[in-house]
């Protein structure tokens, strides 16, 4: 079960955006796992991929069709990753384009492949051949929420959000849909991530736009310490919107937009987690007191100690565990002052200045992690700078779902 996260009924459609969805049978049944997402030959997109070495086959041809021609397609697979197919993946990778080229009278370079499911099977392409020329007669702008259910794999609810915003007196929407439970951790993205406007940005702006709201955002989470080899998130804008278009960071109307997106792939990004696979807590990590990439270090090691995060999920105030993952942080000497050290729990404060508390209550910490949402503030020197990481408990269930994931 989701941590205090339902799944989602209504989204906000994006003007120069139609999707559709389908039961292809690539992996599951009975359900849908197949999207194709069309879009406006005015849209400009933004896309970020995985750093994992071992890229999935769709990831690979998404980077190149991206580099040579305009995005008007996107089709998404849900049950099998492609990946660790070889040469039969790309090719498989580029018949879906193909496919999908055929039915929306565009060029096989003009759609994005993404797949997400299990490493080292290959496509069953027969059923994309069945399957495509159904979903292009199927589409329609409000089909969001169905996008949302399809790309699911162990997910346990759909997730997405829609924010909007004026500019120049007009309402500015933004829509996103994503993906992910396990094999979750900072390396571009960490899921599937599709989100669209229908605000006017130029595309190189656009990029940079993803590129800064994922960095504090789909970057700062954590399940389990995996990078994905599937990884993306693609942010498109149709331009449909009646305002003049955005072309200069330094345009105020720039700066409210980012806003909107930071906020709505920073919730995107919280959802994951509250969905990650057996969890039971939400917890938020603010390290302190050193530069951003040091706080950063230190709250990703706390966010990944086993230690911490079973502790977390037996509502076990172990508070050294957390302890001792700031001490082993790879970070230099001169980003830590164990002097300068405090660890506060949900409003509880347990250490401070590298000791425990004198009036410490081994009650409170107690109260403090029985709690379902935990924020742990560490402060490890006297800077100022504040990095957040986002990430779950660790249970039974973590290990029964992964074990019987192939099954």
């Amino acid at each position: 079960m989701a941590v205090e996260l339902d799944s989602i009924t209504q989204l906000q459609p994006v003007a120069g955006v139609k999707l559709a969805t389908c039961a292809a049978g690539i992996r599951y049944a009975d359900r849908s796992d197949l999207v194709l997402i069309s879009l406006d030959k005015a849209s400009t997109t933004a896309l970020v991929q995985t750093q994992n070495r071992f890229s999935a086959a769709p990831v690979q041809i998404a980077a190149r069709h991206f580099n040579i021609a305009k995005p008007l397609a996107l089709v998404i697979n849900a049950g099998n990753a492609n990946a660790g197919t070889g040469q039969k993946g790309v090719d498989d990778a580029l018949e879906c384009c193909a496919l999908v080229a055929a039915a929306l009278d565009l060029l096989p370079e003009q759609v994005l492949p993404f797949s997400t499911g299990v490493i080292g099977e290959h496509l069953p392409i027969d059923r994309f051949r069945d399957a495509v020329p159904t979903l292009a007669k199927g589409l329609d702008r409000h089909h969001w929420v169905e996008a949302a259910n399809a790309i699911m794999t162990t997910d346990t609810v759909a997730k997405g959000e829609s924010v909007q915003v004026k500019i120049d007196g007009q309402l500015v929407t933004l829509t996103g849909i994503v993906k992910g439970s396990g094999m979750i951790h900072p390396d571009m993205a960490t899921m599937l991530a599709f989100i669209a406007t229908d605000a006017p940005i130029a595309q190189p702006l656009l990029q940079q736009s993803l590129e800064l709201a994922v960095d504090r955002s789909l970057n700062c989470i954590t399940v389990d310490g995996d990078t994905s080899t599937n990884d993306a998130c693609s942010l498109i804008a149709t331009g449909k919107c009646d305002i003049s278009p955005i072309v200069d960071n330094r345009d105020p109307r720039y700066k409210k937009f980012q806003f909107a997106l930071r906020d709505l792939i920073s919730t995107l990004a919280k959802n994951v987690v509250r969905d990650a696979e057996g969890a039971t807590k939400f917890v938020e990590i603010n390290v302190s007191g050193a530069d951003y990439d040091a706080c950063k270090s230190v709250a990703n090691t706390i966010a990944l100690s086993p230690l911490v995060k079973t502790a977390i999920f037996a509502s076990d105030p172990n508070w050294g565990r957390i302890l001792a993952a700031v001490g082993r942080a790879p970070i230099s000497s001169d980003q830590i002052d164990m002097h300068e050290v405090s660890i506060i729990i949900n409003d509880v404060s347990i250490v401070q200045a590298g000791e425990l508390v004198s009036d410490y209550h081994e009650a409170d910490g107690q109260a403090a992690f029985n709690c379902t949402n935990l924020k742990i503030d560490v402060r490890v020197a006297s800077g100022n700078k504040l990095a957040t990481v986002w990430t779950s408990d660790l249970s039974h269930d973590y290990i029964s779902i992964n074990a019987d994931y192939r099954s």
